[in-house]
């Protein structure tokens, strides 16, 4: 059955299992003992203790801080004009001083993204604000700017933290009048070189095409030209936006039929006068959050999209009305939406880190980062400005090898690259996962498959080799005989589905 409205699930349906679905949806996942917590305190309650995360403690704060922002800065008036002088005299030793300093702050940055890397899988593992985090990635993925090209980590930092705090806000106001704003993107796309003598396009046309409208949709060629004009003398300097006043065109724009002297504020309003600005960053949400199967293959989606935007548009670009009927409609929690989303490699490595309970291992979040990476997903660095493809992409020969050995890595410590032996010894301690639970194979099996995979069972040939691999450990449920379990259950199609 198929639910075409925001029509809310039935209280009284909210069982285990929807909140569960809940948990690895608006989050990462959840221990068994978290959904039944939520399932106990309700379907209304829920959404809203998970939506409301602002109202949570974050005893991992992140604060501008925490960083070196100097690492890479331009160089003093002094610095300036002693290189100058260098180079007009052709001093080689002193040319040379500059280069040398200039490769170790770029060593020291590329040190400094990397152990970013870190804390950012770090804080999603730990996070009791799990939305906050899985909403960044998000817009990580839809505002995306990578690290190889701007190679300032402070500006990734930056615009992290930018994108973490409106992560629930306004989508006109907060996101996109913020992001042509923001050093990170003005650098990445290069309009700190857009100047009214020679407009740069490209920060305007992904701001349509990739941002707000969708490819070719409500825009023209000249609407991108012209758009370019209102976003001239957007630059940064050192940390922070400048308009550059004397390279702002002030002539008068004919944007989407209209004229009038458009600077890029009145390019983000003439933006939301088009009936995509409604629809595009739905479909994206929708995808996001509910199916990323083509539509129409198992559930119609349009409707509720359509029913979707139209709350968006009403709510005057508001983020949360939409998250929150999202989470609480009848559509979400329909079957045909449920393990309907191929996990990312962030989503897979933290839902493992979250509901497994693997120990803390020595170096863990630099070698799971390298494992993301290897799947896919570096964080800060997105293939392009489009982001992610994500879905089936996610999914080769490749990478599921690489999909399992991180599983196994977080299970027992053994590397990709090492032999069984050279596991670092910590000991994991499956048996908590089962605990109550554990009285024969079969009960063991059952309880392993409902709570790792979210189903009632799998199909009769996998729940056969999980019997016949007990059978090979004597009958006996202990923890080297579950954390087995575990490991076959992880590598199973079912587990890469959320």
């Amino acid at each position: 059955m198929t639910v075409s409205s925001l029509q809310p699930l039935d209280a009284k349906q909210f069982d285990e299992r929807c909140a569960q679905h809940l948990l690895q949806r608006a989050g990462f996942g959840g221990t068994p003992e978290q959904a039944q917590a939520l399932a106990k305190l309700g379907l209304e309650k829920s959404v809203q203790y998970i939506v409301n995360y602002k109202n949570l403690p974050d005893p991992d704060a992140p604060a501008l801080n925490d960083y070196d922002k100097d690492i890479i800065r331009p160089l003093t008036e002094e610095e300036r004009g002693q290189a100058k002088k260098a180079r007009q005299s052709k001093d080689e030793d002193v040319v040379d001083m500059f280069r040398k300093a200039r490769q170790k702050r770029q060593r020291a940055d590329r040190q400094q993204i990397a152990e970013m890397e870190g804390w950012w899988l770090r804080r999603m593992i730990s996070t009791p604000r799990p939305l906050e985090e899985k909403l960044t990635l998000f817009w990580h993925g839809h505002f995306a700017t990578g690290y190889r090209t701007i190679e300032n980590s402070y500006h990734m930092y930056m615009q992290n933290m930018f994108l973490r705090e409106n992560a629930m806000g306004n989508f006109k106001e907060d996101l996109v009048r913020g992001i042509i704003h923001d050093p990170a993107m003005i650098k990445y796309l290069n309009n700190h070189q857009n100047r009214k003598q020679a407009p740069n396009e490209n920060l305007a046309r992904e701001l349509l095409e990739l941002f707000t409208l969708g490819e070719g949709d409500g825009y023209t060629e000249d609407d991108i030209k012209e758009g370019a004009r209102t976003l001239t003398g957007y630059a940064v300097n050192d940390d922070a936006f400048v308009m550059q006043t004397r390279q702002h065109d002030t002539g008068t724009k004919k944007i989407f039929g209209r004229s009038g002297k458009f600077d890029g504020n009145d390019f983000v309003d003439l933006i939301f006068t088009r009936a995509s600005a409604s629809t595009f960053v739905i479909e994206k949400l929708y995808r996001y959050f509910v199916n990323d199967l083509p539509h129409g293959k198992t559930v119609d989606s349009k409707p509720y999209i359509q029913a979707l935007s139209k709350l968006f548009k009403q709510n005057n670009w508001d983020i949360k009305p939409i998250i929150e009927s999202i989470f609480l409609s009848k559509h979400f929690y329909a079957n045909a939406n449920r393990n309907a989303i191929i996990k990312s490699p962030v989503q897979l490595i933290v839902q493992a880190a979250r509901t497994l309970n693997p120990p803390q291992r020595k170096k863990m979040s630099q070698t799971l980062a390298i494992a993301s990476d290897l799947m896919g997903q570096r964080l800060f660095a997105p293939p392009s400005v489009k982001g992610w493809d994500g879905g089936r992409t996610w999914i080769n020969t490749s990478t599921l090898f690489m999909r399992q050995n991180t599983l196994l890595y977080l299970l027992t410590g053994q590397r990709p690259d090492s032999e069984a032996w050279e596991a670092d010894g910590t000991r994991y301690d499956a048996m908590r996962l089962v605990q109550g639970h554990a009285r024969t194979a079969k009960t063991t099996i059952k309880h392993l498959v409902s709570t790792i995979l979210n189903v009632d069972e799998v199909e009769k040939d996998r729940m056969s080799s999980l019997e016949d691999f007990v059978k090979t450990q004597h009958n006996n449920i202990n923890n080297e005989t579950v954390t087995g379990l575990i490991t076959l259950i992880t590598a199973m199609p079912e587990y890469q589905l959320c």
